[in-house]
């Protein structure tokens, strides 16, 4: 009979201290996440310092916990898995030292993953008929970014943001528009109450035949609109926002869409923290529909950082034999894929 493999699992990119254990790369045994968005607020962002030295008084006891809800003795384990790239430089540093420890202590293979691919196969805990070559969108607070998939394994990242990643456009726009921190939930419930179309914000780059991403100007344009229409217009700051939701998704939507056609691949996935975001996934099912793509995106707490997707997608180095050493470092940058 085929061993199990469990993997744990440590994600400390950003800040979330997280946790889990997961059997061959599926079945989600604990999965344990501490948020610091609260600490954050006050300061409308990440403070990097801040999220560094919390990762350091809670990671010991969120692992710990881990292992208790999962049921499972330390040494039950195959591997240790956890994110050294792209992330906050210390933040990252505090999981891979802390996973470079257990793994050392505990005689374990370590596992290095990147960051993104973790969010990727985020989707391959919930669904189980993914098809490929597949192509993702990758939509965060730091990345946004279109991969193409040839096979498990397989990345080649295809177009990315030349500027503020989407998450961080709606962070920016919605502490602009005094909404608060963080964005993309605050701008969702404004645009709630608003209307689209009331005015016009640029779809930046839909006009172009490729796979790139610009938010940078798109935030200018809709801070610089309110500005103008707040003097006298019947606008409001909610129909502000639901124009630049729209604005930003649509561009979203149909660079992806464009992608699966060209590269000719037979499944979509989102993934990232924006892929929580109500409308992304509400126009991305009905283009696909229309398009008959199979699309898929996890649920919204496998949306944002979390380490069942770290020890998820770490069963697949595991099998292959893909380890780290124990002098791995830490890689805030996206070098490669």
């Amino acid at each position: 009979m085929k061993k199990d493999i469990l993997i744990l699992g440590i994600e400390t990119s950003c800040d979330e201290t997280a946790a889990a254990i997961v059997r061959n790369g599926e079945d989600i045994l604990s999965n344990i996440i501490n948020s610091q968005v609260k600490i954050h607020q006050e300061f409308g962002g990440i403070v990097p310092e801040i999220a560094s030295r919390k990762h350091i008084e809670n990671i010991a006891a969120v692992v710990d916990l881990g292992f208790k809800e999962a049921g499972l003795d330390y040494r039950d384990i195959d591997a240790v898995a956890v994110t050294n790239t792209p992330g906050l430089v210390g933040a990252l540093l505090v999981g891979l030292s802390f996973a470079k420890s257990f793994a050392y202590t505990l005689d374990k293979p370590l596992i290095a993953v990147n960051h993104l691919h973790g969010h990727i196969y985020a989707n391959f805990l919930e669904h189980r008929n993914i098809e490929f070559p597949a192509v993702s969108l990758v939509v965060s607070g730091g990345h946004t970014s279109l991969i193409y998939m040839k096979d498990t394994g397989q990345f080649e990242l295809i177009g990315q943001s030349r500027d503020d990643a989407a998450g961080e456009a709606f962070d920016k726009v919605a502490r602009f528009l005094g909404l608060g921190y963080p964005g993309g939930p605050a701008i969702q419930e404004a645009a709630r109450n608003g209307k689209a179309g009331l005015v016009k914000l640029p779809r930046v780059f839909l006009d172009r035949n490729d796979f790139e991403f610009s938010f940078s100007g798109l935030k200018t344009a809709a801070m610089n609109l309110w500005n103008k229409v707040k003097k006298g217009s019947n606008c409001t700051v909610n129909d502000i926002a639901a124009e630049f939701q729209a604005a930003l998704v649509e561009v979203l939507v149909e660079k992806s869409i464009g992608a699966v056609q060209k590269y000719q691949a037979k499944s979509l996935m989102i993934a990232g923290g924006v892929a929580a975001n109500e409308k992304l996934r509400t126009m991305m099912k009905n283009r696909a529909q229309d398009e008959g793509i199979p699309l898929y995106y996890p649920s919204l707490l496998l949306c944002t950082d979390n380490a069942a997707m770290i020890a998820g997608n770490a069963y697949y180095h595991y099998i292959h034999g893909h380890f780290a050493p124990l002098d791995t470092n830490a890689y805030p940058g996206l070098s490669s894929l």
